[in-house]
């Protein structure tokens, strides 16, 4: 099949829905699919895989969901999305957050140009409130989201959080894991921090949805029960981002916080094996836990925000222990938990390793595929 993914932020900047898209590209490739991505990417970002075909150098910053989204908002998308359509004459058009602008809205407006294309959408995003949005432009929307021949939410929290704006059938296909990655025996700890003491490890940006001020608050009582504890901190954020928390750990003589900063896939799955326990402190607006699963494949114990797209993957007491969010005395107690008992983590650890064997990107790129396939059937009746 020849298959149209397309991104609604830009690529490859960091990002779930971007790294979602990517391993779909891998897998289909490797099964023999013939595979474009079809995307804006900064204008300072030249070197892009051969298989993006982009549509834009425009990237506007919009806040969503207590984070920063990357679009385009350009006019010229829907003459690029048009040109593409018309030429490429894909098989499957298979949008991500089919709902966002410009770019997925173009490709939506436009798909009457590609008549054999079966066209599909997957939703990532989830809110614990209403959306404005959504509710307001409910009209507007409409048209667009009736011309999804399927639609596919990550996690049932998701699927519920649509169904009073677009109301429908929605097949729950999960986001992936690269487990051969993750789960590698050989992998070795980064070395500097493989010294004896006791690794809780942060990833994701320094977004107030990620909840880092509550891990930070509550690693200075770590410290006092688990004084061999250390905090590493690791994602995509700059200077300005960790600024305040450097300060605040400077303030109350918080020592072994480590800002790492942005590293490669290959290392984050290093810091992944160097920790003993994994933090995840998100407030809220989180779809689908895949830190959670990459934590797990590593075979790692968790604590985590007792959230809906977090529950959807972790079982409290079985591969980690899930906290109220926003709680830095409950958070600080699950984590001197879990560093003070060795066994305990251990047998989390094994049983995360064990679930996350479901979430292979192999098993959920045949889910998918199987689904176009049942798709295209249903369309063909």
């Amino acid at each position: 099949m020849k298959i149209a993914l397309v991104s609604p932020y830009d690529y490859p900047y960091p990002g779930g829905v971007v790294k979602h898209i990517s391993y779909l590209d891998r897998e289909f490739r490797r099964l023999g699919h013939d595979v474009r991505i079809i995307a804006a990417c900064s204008e300072d970002l030249e070197d892009v895989p051969r298989q993006v075909i982009k549509v834009s150098g425009s990237i506007a910053h919009v806040p969503f969901a207590g984070s920063v989204a990357r679009i385009t908002l350009s006019p010229r998308v829907y003459r690029r999305v048009k040109k593409i359509l018309k030429q490429e004459r894909f098989d499957v058009i298979h949008l991500h957050e089919p709902m966002t602008p410009a770019l997925p809205l173009a490709v939506l407006r436009h798909v009457p140009l590609s008549p054999q294309s079966l066209v599909v959408g997957t939703f990532h995003a989830y809110r614990e409130s209403t959306h404005r949005g959504y509710g307001y432009a409910k009209p507007i929307f409409k048209p667009f989201f009736g011309r999804l021949d399927g639609r596919i939410a990550v996690s049932e929290a998701v699927r519920d959080y649509l169904a009073p704006y677009f109301p429908g059938d929605y097949r729950i296909i999960p986001n992936g894991i690269d487990l051969e990655r993750f789960s590698d025996p050989a992998l070795r700890p980064v070395e500097r921090f493989d010294d004896g003491k006791l690794n809780i490890l942060f990833v994701g940006r320094l977004e107030k949805r990620k909840g880092f001020k509550y891990l930070l608050r509550a690693f200075a009582q770590v410290k006092k029960a688990v004084p061999e504890a250390r905090l590493m901190v690791v994602g995509a954020y700059d200077k300005d981002d960790k600024e305040p928390f450097v300060l605040y750990a400077r303030q109350h003589r918080l020592h072994d916080v480590r800002f790492i900063g942005y590293v490669s896939e290959d290392d984050l799955s290093r810091y992944y094996r160097t920790c003993h326990v994994f933090c995840a402190p998100s407030t809220g607006f989180e779809s689908f836990g895949i830190v959670l699963l990459e934590a797990m494949a590593s075979g790692k114990p968790i604590v985590a925000s007792n959230i809906a797209g977090y529950r959807g993957v972790l079982e409290d007491g079985e591969e980690g222990l899930l906290v109220q969010p926003e709680d830095e005395r409950r958070l600080a107690d699950a984590l001197i938990r879990l560093l003070e008992d060795p066994a305990l983590r251990g047998r989390m650890g094994r049983q995360g390793q064990a679930k996350a064997t479901d979430y292979s990107w192999q098993k959920v790129a045949k889910e998918v595929l199987d689904y176009y396939r049942e798709l295209s059937e249903r369309k063909r009746r």
